[in-house]
């Protein structure tokens, strides 16, 4: 019998929390976390179906693409506790995410859930009190369409996964994957660094004058009356001075560029020639211009992401993680959307909040609108914005958003109210000025050389936007930024100008800049490749697979990433291509609109169409592929680049060294590459210089006295160590049988002396039994010690770790340091301590000092264990000093006896000592964290019926909710007042 309240089911736990204060006692608000049901891995399929057409990927390619789902076992427990609140309900409202993933969880609910009562789609775009009652009394459909284009993306990640991916694990390394999107996102950033390798620099000088307006316009220099200004050289004799954006990758000027180059010598031959007495310096042009900019388009996903890490420093995943947890607490609208439009409420927000803070001469006459470029499912929400009709400012909100948190709210208000802001206007002027021999300015023609300068400056008159906002900038190849706000003293043409220093300036062309998060995420916008939602899933993808590398900002690919694209690019080309998966995100958004069947599609990409070879036909077709071909890089006809299983290395083929057996070539030699290295800085010059660099061989660094064993320092694949060897044997007397005799020579080793005797006749003895031979001590040397110049006391305190400390005087247990993977520890039993001062503590610390450590909270022996900040004042409650540390899970604050996390949308220099308080106090007050309860212990599996695989026509006669299949397309149907069953 149907319940009194109405449930309502969201995506997030804390979302959750938020609309339930908002709808009041008449609703049970619950979460999903997230997706309830996905495709299940082919090995976990039931027996009987592996060998079925479910076997490769878990979805029947041959019979329509249909996926077998299953809930996962971690949302076993949800799932009954969701049923259990359903039996109390009169009505269901599914309040997912409007988008493609929202709307797919919101149909998975429903197929596990088999409501019997009525279901309602319930969608908004901010967590405020009125959206959430407008959306309960606004409510809608399933849109199926939406559902389609979800389980789309889902069954393609799938199959193109499983073809590809094992491929990669075949020729080039295990644990790699293939995917339609970052695959092409790791094709970008190979071809950048590829761009990188080929570039050639060339070198350009110019002049750089710093000039003065004169007492008088016309006279001759004098005396400068007002403020200096910079001028550059930009022509000579008539003739345009080249600069860097002339100069193509290969160093040479880009075809139809007609450019005069200087060189070192003639660029200072010329600036000395001007410092000359008997120089003209006339303005001959002055011109000036209006100066108008316009604000920026309110945040996109995208663009909110780009701008982030410009400004703030976030990675694509952190951006989203706050802006997550800003959107679920109520404080923006949602963060996932392609559009730049605003709301007429949050126009009219915009307005009045800007004219209220930077007067009402800042907003312009009618509302700025923006409109975005694409029409998929996303468009449905406005641009990222702060909540509600009256925004909340930064500084009201600075007791309640901390660190991360605020920052990122922070710019998203300021982007938004700058949004609706009167355009930055001034003028622009600019100055033209002739250097040379008296007359010559007048008279080019004259003798001696004409130098041209130019200069110009902007002065803003009204700043408008710029009052609240600027947008960053990503860096733009040899090309400067667009000026910044400057100012030229008042200047006419004629008038004569004071040189007070002229500077000859060389130059250098550069290559392409690496991509950075922002610059990546801007280019596959730009592609159409991927959508708000998986920007950030990946770049962490790319970079979680080794393909990338963070180094500052920039996104630096390995070697491996080289081997993988060149794979891709020769064998998958089709799937590698940037339009194609442009073209499958189109596709995507078609079937999002109902335009396109999502059976049509897939079938198409699988099996092949008229457009394209299908993703079957290339897998069956792709012949033989040459493992070492796709792992070699040529860097010179006698070097080449290996990627190996440990990683890349060098391989040089030396001409002199001796042919092998047979006559085979000689083996090459192979040189380890710094994994510092970037690829780009792999040129042929750089490889050699590898090549010939002195090989650190062995090196006995002396006799341990104890053993007469010798020390040798070495340096092994996983880095340099020490280790304790047996000394080379003594020679001893041979005895050499006389070729036919019965006797036989013995040599003495010191003398050298041969004498003769009768051979003895060799008796035949059973064959020892081999001891096992004994491990020989060895020790990994610190990060601060080099092999090349450790001593032999220094190695015999390394072999002699672990070190006994002594014995804990409270349980008798052994204390020992030791030094592992993640540096300098102590261990007494299981437990351990990091050493706060690392390897340098390793030798010293005592008893005391092991115990003390001991005594302290343990926060993780992998991490490094000093106070991050130190607190002077006591912790009012315990009385204890409070400290900042570093633990396994992130920082934390501690008074010695209670730890409280710290926040990841908080940084740890915002952390002040009233917060430090708080924190700890916040946890005293929740209490110890409960412990989990013993697993019981597991049950004989009873025996399972096979269950019988459903009829292709019937789909939906699957009845149980952990693993079903989900229904025909033609099956779905919108919501009324009954959903359909599982």
């Amino acid at each position: 019998m149907p319940g009194t309240k109405k449930l309502v089911i969201v995506e997030s736990p804390t979302k959750m929390k938020s609309i339930a204060g908002y709808l009041g006692d008449g609703y049970e608000v619950l979460s999903s976390v997230g997706h309830i049901r996905d495709l299940i891995e082919p090995k976990n399929l039931p027996p009987e179906l592996k060998k079925g057409p479910l076997g490769k990927f878990s979805v029947d390619v041959d019979n329509g693409f249909e996926p077998y789902y299953v809930v996962s076992d971690s949302k076993k427990k949800t799932v009954a506790d969701l049923k259990r609140a359903l039996k109390n309900a009169d009505e269901l409202l599914l309040a997912t995410d409007e988008d493609r993933e929202g709307e797919a969880i919101a149909w998975h609910l429903l197929q596990v859930l088999a409501p019997k009562v009525p279901v309602r789609r319930m969608v908004f775009h901010e967590i405020t009190k009125d959206a959430i009652l407008a959306a309960k009394d606004n409510t809608r459909e399933l849109d199926t369409a939406l559902v389609d284009a979800q389980e789309t993306r889902r069954i393609l990640d799938r199959l193109y996964g499983y073809e590809v991916s094992p491929v990669l694990w075949r020729k080039v390394g295990p644990g790699l994957s293939a995917g339609r999107v970052q695959s092409a996102a790791t094709r970008l950033v190979v071809e950048r660094e590829r761009e990188r390798l080929a570039f050639v620099s060339a070198s350009y000088w110019d002049l750089l004058a710093r000039l003065a307006a004169s007492a008088t316009a016309g006279s001759t220099a004098g005396t400068p009356d007002s403020a200096a200004f910079d001028a550059k050289l930009v022509r000579l004799n008539g003739d345009r001075i080249a600069t860097g954006g002339d100069f193509d990758d290969s160093g040479m000027l880009k075809p139809g560029v007609t450019a005069a180059t200087l060189d070192e010598a003639s660029a200072l031959a010329l600036a000395e020639a001007l410092k000359k007495p008997g120089i003209d310096v006339t303005v001959t042009k002055v011109a000036s211009k209006p100066y108008r900019r316009s604000p920026a388009a309110p945040f996109t996903t995208s663009t909110l992401q780009q701008e982030a890490a410009r400004k703030l420093r976030f990675t694509a995943r952190q951006t989203m993680s706050v802006a997550q947890s800003l959107y679920e607490n109520g404080y923006i609208t949602y963060m996932r959307t392609d559009s730049p439009s605003l709301s007429q409420q949050a126009i009219s927000a915009a307005r009045a909040q800007a004219g209220a803070l930077y007067g009402p001469e800042t907003v312009p006459e009618k509302p700025r609108l923006y409109k975005g470029k694409s029409k998929n499912a996303q468009e449905a929400h406005e641009a990222i914005r702060p909540s509600g009709d009256t925004f909340r400012t930064p500084s009201s909100l600075s007791s309640s958003l901390r660190g991360n948190d605020f920052k990122l709210y922070d710019l998203i208000w300021k982007r938004t109210v700058a949004s609706q802001m009167a355009d930055a206007t001034g003028s622009t002027a600019s100055v033209t000025i002739a250097a040379g021999p008296t007359g010559t300015a007048e008279h080019p023609a004259a003798s001696g050389a004409l130098a041209e300068f130019s200069a110009s400056g902007t002065v803003i008159t009204f700043r408008g936007f710029l009052l609240a906002y600027e947008e960053g900038r990503d860096e733009e190849r040899n090309a400067s930024t667009d000026p910044t706000e400057s100012k030229l003293p008042p200047l006419t043409e004629g008038q004569s100008l004071a040189l007070a220093d002229v500077e000859a300036k060389g130059h250098e062309t550069t290559p392409a800049a690496r991509y950075t998060e922002a610059s990546l995420v801007k280019k596959l916008e730009e592609l159409g490749i991927g959508r708000p939602s998986t920007y950030a899933s990946i770049i962490s993808t790319i970079t979680d697979r080794g393909y990338v590398t963070p180094r500052g900002q920039a996104l630096v690919p390995n070697w491996i990433a080289f081997s993988v694209v060149r794979l891709l690019e020769e064998f998958f080309a089709d799937l590698v291509e940037y339009d194609f998966t442009a073209e499958m995100e189109d596709d995507l958004d078609r079937i999002a609109g109902g335009e396109a069947d999502r059976v049509d599609w897939l079938t198409s990409f699988y099996f092949g169409s008229d457009k394209h070879r299908g993703l079957r036909q290339v897998i069956d077709n792709l012949g033989e592929i040459d493992a070492r071909a796709v792992n070699s890089v040529t860097i010179a006809d006698d070097i080449t680049l290996r990627i190996g299983k440990y990683g890349p290395y060098l391989e040089v083929i030396d001409p002199d060294a001796p042919a092998g057996a047979d006559g085979a070539p000689a083996t090459p030699r192979r040189v380890n590459i710094p994994p510092e290295l970037a690829p780009d800085e792999l040129t042929a010059a750089k490889a050699r210089e590898l090549i010939e660099a002195p090989v650190i061989t062995d090196r006995v660094i002396g006799v341990n006295s104890d053993n007469g064993k010798n020390i040798v320092a070495k340096d092994g694949r996983f880095g340099p160590y020490v280790t304790e060897l047996d000394p080379e044997p003594a020679p001893t007397e041979t005895a050499i049988p006389s070729a036919g005799s019965g006797e036989a020579e013995t040599v003495d080793p010191v003398t050298g002396e041969v004498t003769t005797a009768p051979a003895a006749k060799p008796k035949r003895k059973a064959p020892a039994k081999k001891a096992a031979a004994e491990k020989p001590r060895t020790a990994s040397l610190f990060k601060s010690m080099d092999l090349a110049s450790i001593d032999l006391e220094t190695a015999l305190r390394l072999l002699d770790l672990p070190r006994v400390v002594g014995t804990d005087p409270e349980s008798g247990a052994e204390i020992t340091a030791q030094n592992g993977r993640y540096g300098a520890y102590l261990k007494k039993g299981t437990d351990t301590r990091s050493l706060p001062e690392g390897e340098d503590q390793i030798f010293d610390i005592d008893l005391a000092g092991a115990v003390d450590l001991f005594a302290q909270p343990k926060y993780g022996a992998s991490r490094a264990s000093s106070a991050l900040k130190d607190f002077e004042e006591p912790d009012p409650e315990s009385g204890k000093a409070i400290k900042i540390k570093d633990g396994r899970f992130g920082a934390y604050v501690t008074d010695g006896v209670t730890n409280a996390t710290i926040p990841k949308s908080e940084m740890i220099e915002d952390i002040d000592f009233d917060r430090a308080v708080q924190l700890l106090a916040d946890k005293r007050a929740n209490g110890p964290a409960k412990s989990r309860a013993k697993a019981p212990a597991k049950k004989a599996p009873a025996k399972k019926t096979a269950a019988k695989k459903p009829a292709a026509k019937k789909p939906a006669a699957k009845t149980t909710t952990t693993a079903a299949k989900k229904p025909a397309p033609a099956k779905k149907t919108g919501i009324s007042t009954k959903a359909a069953g599982n």
